[in-house]
């Protein structure tokens, strides 16, 4: 196979050519930190403030309450740590990204209590389930918007509009977050719609540069810094800031605003027609999560009696990149937590593949990826204990 064809978008978004162009000057000429008061600084200042005004739009909030971080997995990290302290409880889900799981983990051995709630067999966490978790010294709700590995849709918005009525009686605000890394690319992640205090993003998610992301931060959200020493952010992430990142940031949620739409409905349909012939040309096989409450992008499948490793590794011979689940565990040989907490038995678990497709993404690549994955699946299956 001569070309390579590219199934992980939900790893990571190649970079936009109008991103990197827009970048690419504050790469060279354009270098003046933005904290400085010379006309260097001043210049790139006023890019960082654009960004931050782009980024603003697409999220329906105010400049002043996007921060700029490294990635989602900082925001993640941030809003956690900084909104809790010893004696809290947190309500997460069992199905988080690694980077808000493991930070909850870390915190409930520091002396927060974590609530981590188990979704439907669909992937999807009920709201009743949210509520009757709530307890008195109930400070932080943190669920994902969609899940990175099955892309399936949790009930943000019922959640924001359940805890707006529930705060009006309680002595104590309880605050939500939302992981919205895998969201931004394909749903309204306006803050006022969906009643967030805080939002994790990230840029490269959609077709922008890696090593930025931001938080939302409603303003009057008492949240402490994560990080120390210097002033930028509000004197709330301190560290020079990126501009080339921000810059492509911007410029990526501009172009995500006017294609968002279009994108999306071309994506769903290859991705519909992709689960279709799948479930139906290969024996053995069930796709993973809600097929309503799911991403455009996202088909999720097990494979009975195939290891999703040995079906990566077989398609990446033949130039096609999928994954088993989050790329931040490619390393690891554990089943997915995921699918797990879903219900799923570790067999099936080890046998899942997460398929993801993107804005470049053709039907041609789609078909030779079937007709390669049956190659595989059956190549593997032959040599495979028992079916």
């Amino acid at each position: 196979m001569s070309k390579k064809i590219y199934l992980d978008y939900a790893a990571t978004t190649p970079l936009d050519k109008r991103v990197l162009k827009a970048m690419m000057s504050y790469l060279k000429e354009k270098f003046g930190n933005a904290m400085s008061f010379h006309l260097f600084g001043k210049e790139t200042e006023k890019a960082v403030e654009k960004a931050r005004a782009q980024i603003a739009d697409l999220l329906d909030a105010d400049p002043e309450e996007i921060f700029f971080t490294s990635g989602a997995t900082e925001s993640n990290n941030w809003a956690l740590r900084g909104l809790t302290k010893k004696g809290d409880h947190i309500i997460t889900s069992a199905i988080e990204h690694h980077s808000l799981k493991e930070t909850a983990e870390a915190l409930q051995k520091e002396g927060r209590e974590v609530t981590f709630l188990k979704p439907e067999e669909n992937g999807v966490l009920a709201l009743s389930k949210i509520q009757s978790a709530v307890r008195k010294n109930t400070k932080l709700i943190s669920i994902m918007f969609a899940n990175n590995e099955v892309g399936t849709i949790q009930p943000i918005q019922k959640t924001g509009e359940w805890l707006k009525k529930e705060n009006k009686n309680k002595k104590n605000k309880i605050y939500l977050h939302t992981d919205a890394a895998q969201a931004l690319g394909y749903l309204n992640c306006s803050v006022k719609k969906l009643g967030v205090d805080l939002m994790s993003i990230s840029a490269h998610k959609i077709y922008g540069p890696k090593g930025i992301g931001g938080l939302y931060i409603k303003r009057g959200a008492p949240i402490k810094n994560l990080l120390f020493g210097g002033e930028q952010e509000q004197g709330k992430r301190p560290g020079t800031h990126n501009v080339a990142g921000i810059v492509g940031f911007g410029e990526a949620t501009r172009i995500l605003i006017k294609e968002r739409t279009k994108n999306a409905k071309k994506i769903k349909k290859l991705r519909d027609s992709l689960i279709k012939k799948v479930l139906k040309e290969i024996p053995h096989s069930s796709l993973n999560g809600s097929i309503k409450r799911r991403l455009p992008n996202n088909a999720n499948f097990s494979f009975k009696n195939v290891e999703g490793e040995g079906i990566v590794l077989g398609l990446s011979l033949k130039g096609i990149a999928v994954s088993t689940g989050s790329a931040c565990t490619s390393g690891s040989l554990e089943p997915s937590h995921v699918l797990l907490a879903m219900g799923k038995g570790p067999l099936e678990a080890h046998g899942s593949l997460r398929i993801s497709l993107g804005k470049y993404t053709t039907k041609k690549e789609i078909d030779v990826f079937i007709k390669e994955l049956k190659k595989t699946i059956e190549r593997l299956r032959k040599i495979s204990p028992e079916l």
